[in-house]
């Protein structure tokens, strides 16, 4: 193995938990060749021996303090590339350990080891995505009558309830579940026992390697297993991601946009994720959601570099096929993030509500109204809204400032009619309250449907949370058994 700058060989080395993937796929691979009988019982159990004395080895490079060195004077580094790993075995457990390899390659070994990361990955990201999902849900709780105004082309557009915005990014990191765990499904299927790309003449028995790893099933087709579908488990997963990626960077380009105003309704409270300026002390910097958007935007551009990667290359190329293919510890760093930025925000409801009535957001209700009340066409409505906002906007008036005798002129020189709403009624319409709370649309911010999209969520997080303790729990059972198989080996 050389230290050049460009050393090839680096990428099998591995990241992630890459050696302890090795020893377990050694440990199950060793009782398997037991069991069916392709390596006899007392040259398997020395082996078992070597095996479990090099895991020992590893436990203790691992307690050397960073920078220092092993008992033999060399800088602890254990490598999960089988050519390094495999003089250890041989040294402590003899010639015959190269048996341990019977049937594989360092192509399944790879392809194994890189399953066994993204699986891991794929569970760390769900647990920090959970409690992310559970932040929105407890901040929506606090804000179901909090009324904010909403934008579109950057422009205030309508109204709505805080609550029901944080629902709308909930949902989307409910659709990010669901990928995840799509993606879990496909990346927990067990390429082992595929050798290069056609098997071997050992009759392994994959199906039992399989069970022995915690895998689902089978990546049946050998030529699959190390060339074609470790390129679509990675970027199933990165896909994933890059897709949350961009969810996060939306609600922190809506939270950072406040930032420009004089007097912000939606910020970061004060604390350890705001800074001070060092020279202007008057300033108070969101160095969490520059954070967040800068992380947000490195996570997803990780992701694509990975596609390009593997894009235009030949199968069986070395490119696409990392021991650890997903930087998934970025994804986890930004889900967190998240829920610590969701923590920190701060709602200022009387500033909301005042930004609401600053503008014409509420005209929208008024062609409704005129046609619920007296069935004048949508299209009439709206023509008098509209101009009523351009009277109200060049005399300089908000909304509710303007006169209901000028409301009357103005619709009758629109429609050639009276207006069919009394001075009382076309008050009522044109208030954020009446124009919220009147919602009577499935997933619209009206209480009853804030309330029911909250108690789904409740139940979609509470699903989700329990389909990641049956991941983790089948996963440590499985690691439970694995030792019991090995350990009388070993003994």
């Amino acid at each position: 193995m050389t230290d050049s700058t460009l050393d090839i060989n680096a990428t099998f080395r591995g990241g992630g938990r890459s050696i302890e993937w090795l020893d377990e796929i050694n440990k199950a691979s060793i009782v398997m060749l037991a069991e069916t009988g392709i390596v006899p019982k007392h040259v398997a159990a020395r082996i078992a021996k070597g095996i479990a004395q090099l895991i020992e080895n590893e436990r203790a490079l691992k307690e050397v303090p960073l920078g220092g060195t092993g008992a033999n004077g060399t800088t602890p580094r254990s490598s999960a590339d089988y050519l390094d790993y495999e003089p250890r075995l041989i040294a402590i457990a003899g010639p015959e350990a190269s048996r341990l390899h019977t049937g594989r390659s360092r192509q399944d070994l790879a392809s194994t080891i890189a399953r066994m990361n993204l699986r891991d990955g794929l569970l760390n990201t769900m647990a920090a995505l959970i409690a992310a999902r559970e932040k929105l849900l407890k901040r929506a709780e606090e804000h179901v009558e909090t009324i904010i105004p909403a934008y579109t082309h950057g422009v205030q557009a309508q109204p709505t309830t805080f609550a029901h915005y944080l629902l709308a990014f909930e949902a989307a990191l409910a659709r990010a579940s669901e990928r995840l765990q799509q993606a879990y499904v496909r990346v927990n299927k067990c390429p082992l026992g595929a050798a290069a790309l056609a098997t071997s003449s050992f009759p392994l028995d994959r199906n039992r390697l399989a069970e022995l790893l915690g895998f689902d099933g089978l990546v049946e087709n050998a030529y699959d297993a190390n060339h074609l579908a470790p390129i679509d488990s990675a970027l199933d997963v990165a896909g994933a991601y890059a897709i949350a990626a961009v969810e996060m960077g939306l609600f922190a380009q809506d939270l950072h946009a406040q930032y420009a105003e004089p007097v912000p309704w939606f910020m970061l409270g004060a604390g350890e994720l705001t800074g001070t300026s060092s020279i202007m002390p008057q300033k108070r910097n969101p160095a969490a959601l520059e954070q967040l958007r800068a992380q947000s935007s490195i996570l997803l551009s990780e992701m694509q570099t990975m596609t390009w990667v593997a894009h235009n290359n030949r199968s069986g190329m070395f490119d696409y096929r990392m021991y650890d293919p997903v930087p998934c510890a970025r994804a986890v760093t930004v889900f967190r993030l998240f829920g610590s930025v969701v923590d920190a925000v701060v709602v200022n409801k009387a500033r909301a509500l005042e930004e609401v009535n600053a503008d014409y957001s509420t005209t929208t209700e008024i062609a409704d109204a005129l046609l619920q009340k007296a069935e004048v066409p949508f299209r009439t409505g709206h023509h008098f809204a509209s101009k009523l906002t351009d009277y109200g906007r060049g005399k300089c008036l908000k909304i509710h400032e303007i006169p209901y005798s000028e409301a009357q002129r103005i619709y009758e020189e629109q429609a050639k009619d009276k207006l069919p709403l009394s001075e009382q009624e076309f008050r009522e319409v044109i208030s954020a309250e009446y124009m919220v709370f009147g919602r009577k649309g499935l997933g619209g911010p009206q209480l009853t449907e804030v309330q029911r999209m909250l108690a789904n969520s409740r139940i979609g997080v509470a699903a989700e949370s329990a389909r990641l303790s049956n991941h983790v729990g089948a996963l440590a059972e499985t690691d439970a058994r694995l030792g019991q198989a090995f350990a009388p080996m070993a003994a």
